[in-house]
């Protein structure tokens, strides 16, 4: 009985070594499925696999993510995954009316879905325009071009620091979106030129980021703000509900401030913005880029938005003239003044008087030709659509109070001491 079971153990470990050592020979002399290495153009982190992505099931496809290089277009990019130039063509007048394949540019990225046999040919490619919107070719016997979102996630983040060199190398070195420096500027554009901050001013700001499959793609909106520039701290609070919409300061009055209609209080106009007008001096037909006001000699001249006067000199076509920069985006010029009454360098308000109507230059008679400029292209001013500056209603005021106290109370405990830039990425 006991050589029987002695027997019988020795032959269960003789099946269980022979068991292994045959599952080890299997393993080593099983072919292995050489692992396709997808094309990565940029690695942030290394993150969950995701199972599905642009709507298409990730399972069910080889993947090739890349980004478009330069002087590549759709065909030469689909032509190294087997789709000939007919099919091509077929996108091309599909696109018509949906994305224009001219608008792919280099450094954005794709993702191509293979099929998943050894034939790797291509049966989608997603085109990404920026990290939100993308655009689906369907590679399929009927050709098909959708645009799409990818799922944006919102997350509120602060950030603050000291002013040492210019707003945007304090927030590149916090680590906060350089984006803000231009979303702060539009926000601030009627209180603070943004082209002469100074060391020394301070910031905080209370705002949402984006974030797609959790990597930071942008800004969302900011929610909060003060800015303390040459001793003065500059609130902004974003208020919306059912009428109006905006950045308020914490008087409840718009940070958007309206041009006023015209330099002079009293006027009439006596030759508008054009392209193509008869020069009554010169004779001859030209671009008129500003609008003449007719006005005695000596009647004030306004500047019709706050801003620093950037010229205040004399030119022979001119005469007497003032420029003013508004912001970066808006600039204004007062031409052919009989006296100027401010200097190069100064700030002025809204309504302040710069000059006086004259006639000095190239002038018929007393008037001013005002010119507008908007991101360095003059425009006609009378064609300018500008946002009301309406504060807000009564009816709305405690609840916007209420909101600018919360508010008040998260920024004042945002820390932010010295130099030193801090921010919650």
């Amino acid at each position: 009985m006991k050589a029987s079971k002695k027997i019988l153990s020795i032959l269960a470990v003789g099946a269980v070594l022979a068991g292994g050592l045959g599952f080890i020979l299997y393993a080593f002399a099983s072919p292995v499925e050489p692992e396709i290495t997808p094309v990565v153009a940029h690695v942030d982190s290394v993150q969950a696999p995701v199972h599905e992505a642009f709507g298409l099931n990730l399972d069910s496809f080889q993947l090739v993510r890349a980004a478009v290089k330069p002087r590549q277009s759709l065909g030469t990019i689909l032509a190294d995954y087997q789709v000939d130039p007919q099919k091509v063509a077929e996108l091309a007048e599909a696109s018509k009316g949906i994305f224009d394949l001219r608008s792919i540019r280099s450094g954005n990225d794709y993702t191509v879905f293979c099929s998943p046999d050894s034939s790797h040919k291509a049966c989608y490619l997603v085109y990404q325009p920026d990290p939100i919107n993308y655009v689906l070719f369907n590679l399929g016997d009927s050709v098909r071009i959708t645009q799409g979102k990818r799922k944006v996630t919102l997350r509120q983040k602060e950030t603050a620091g000291v002013i040492n060199s210019s707003l945007f190398e304090a927030l590149d070195d916090a680590g906060a979106d350089p984006a803000l420096a231009m979303a702060l500027a539009n926000i601030y554009a009627w209180d603070i030129d943004f082209y002469s901050i100074q060391k020394g001013d301070r910031f905080k700001v209370i705002y949402t980021r984006q974030y797609v499959e959790d990597q930071p793609v942008g800004i969302g909106r900011i929610t909060s703000a003060v800015f303390n520039h040459a001793g003065h701290d500059y609130y902004a609070f974003y208020y919306h509900n059912d009428s109006l919409e905006g950045y308020y300061d914490e008087n409840a009055k718009s940070l958007r401030k309206a041009f006023l209609k015209a330099p002079l209080k009293f006027y009439h106009i006596t030759s508008h913005y054009s392209l193509h007008r008869f020069h009554p001096i010169q004779h001859r037909w030209k671009a008129h880029l500003g609008t003449d006001y007719a006005a005695p000699t000596g009647t004030p001249i306004m500047s019709t938005a706050a801003g620093v006067v950037v010229a205040s000199t004399y030119s022979r076509f001119n005469g007497n003239y003032v420029k003013v920069r508004h912001n970066s985006v808006y600039t204004t010029q007062y031409l052919h003044m009989s006296k100027r009454a401010v200097r190069t360098g100064q700030h002025v308000d809204q309504g302040q008087i710069i000059g006086y109507v004259g006639m000095t230059g190239l002038a018929t008679g007393p008037h001013v030709c005002y010119r507008f400029w908007k991101n360095g292209k003059q425009v006609n001013p009378l064609n300018q659509k500008f946002p009301a500056a309406n504060p807000v209603p009564p009816g709305d005021l405690a609840d916007f109070h209420a909101m600018v106290q919360e508010q008040q109370m998260t920024l004042a405990g945002i820390p932010i001491a010295g130099s030193t830039v801090v921010s919650t990425q």
